[in-house]
C-alpha cells in the first residue's frame, strides 16, 4: 500500500540509494531509467548523482520509480508539488518513441516468423489482430503528441487553450487494453499449431508489453494528470 501518497520521493528508493540497487531489485526500472535519456554504466553512483549527472529532475525520476514499485494502484494526492512536468513529458515522449519505432515492430516481425507454418488463414487473422492493436496504441500517442503535450508546453509558458483542457484527454485507455485481450486469446486458445519455442516467446513479449503499457497509463492517469490539473488551475 502507498504509505506517503503525497510524497512519493519519501518511498522506498530516495537520492542516497544506489541505481545498481533500484534496478536489480526491479527490472522494469532499466526501461524507466533508459525513458529518461540515463545509459548503463552508472557504477556505484547513487540515484541523485546519476540523475545530476544526466541534467534530469531527480525529484521526478523518484516519485516515477517510487510510484510504479508500489504494489497496488491507488490515486495519488498531491504529488504533482515533486514533479517536474517538462521532465514528465520527456519521460513520456521517450516511452512512445519505444513503443512505437522498437517494441511493436520488434514484436511483429517475431510473430510473423512464428506463425509461418500455420494455416494461412489463420496466420492473417493473428496478423490482422496484432496490427489492429498496434494501430490503436500508435493512435493514443500520436494524439499525445499533437494535442496534449503541446497543449501543456503552452500552459507551462502561460498560455491556455479554452476549447482544451486535460480532462478530455483522461480515458483514452481502455480500447488499447481490450486489444491486446483479444490478441492474447487468440494465440493462446486458437493457435492450432505445434509448442514452438518463437511463438512463446512472442506470447511473453505481448505479455510484458501489456505490464509495461499499462505501467506507462498508470504514470499518465496519476502523476501526469493530476499535474496538469494543478498547473490549469493556476
Amino acid at each position: 500500500m502507498i504509505k506517503d501518497m503525497g510524497n512519493m520521493k519519501n518511498g522506498k528508493y530516495r537520492e542516497t540509494s544506489k541505481m545498481s540497487d533500484l534496478i536489480c531489485d526491479n527490472y522494469p526500472m532499466v526501461l524507466v531509467m533508459s525513458r529518461f535519456g540515463i545509459d548503463l554504466g552508472f557504477g556505484e553512483k547513487n540515484i541523485g548523482e546519476v540523475c545530476r549527472q544526466n541534467k534530469i529532475d531527480t525529484q521526478t525520476f523518484l516519485t516515477v520509480v517510487n510510484f510504479l514499485t508500489e504494489t497496488e494502484t491507488a490515486p495519488v494526492a498531491e504529488i504533482h508539488k515533486d514533479i517536474s512536468i517538462s521532465s514528465l513529458i520527456t519521460y513520456l515522449h521517450n516511452a512512445h518513441d519505444y513503443f512505437l519505432n522498437f517494441r511493436l515492430p520488434h514484436i511483429r516481425h517475431k510473430l510473423t516468423e512464428a506463425i509461418v507454418s500455420c494455416p494461412k488463414d489463420v496466420a492473417f487473422v493473428i496478423r490482422r489482430f496484432f496490427d489492429e492493436y498496434a494501430e490503436e496504441v500508435h493512435k493514443h500517442m500520436l494524439y499525445e503528441e499533437k494535442t496534449v503535450f503541446p497543449y501543456v508546453r503552452n500552459l507551462l509558458e502561460g498560455k491556455k487553450d479554452p476549447k482544451y483542457n486535460i480532462s478530455i484527454f483522461r480515458r483514452r485507455h481502455d480500447q488499447i487494453e481490450m486489444k491486446i485481450t483479444e490478441l492474447k486469446n487468440l494465440i493462446l486458445k486458437y493457435y492450432p499449431g505445434p509448442d514452438s519455442d518463437l511463438l512463446n516467446s512472442v506470447l511473453f513479449d505481448i505479455f510484458a508489453t501489456e505490464q509495461d503499457l499499462a505501467s506507462h497509463n498508470r504514470v499518465e492517469d496519476y502523476l501526469f494528470v493530476p499535474a496538469i490539473l494543478s498547473l490549469e488551475k493556476q
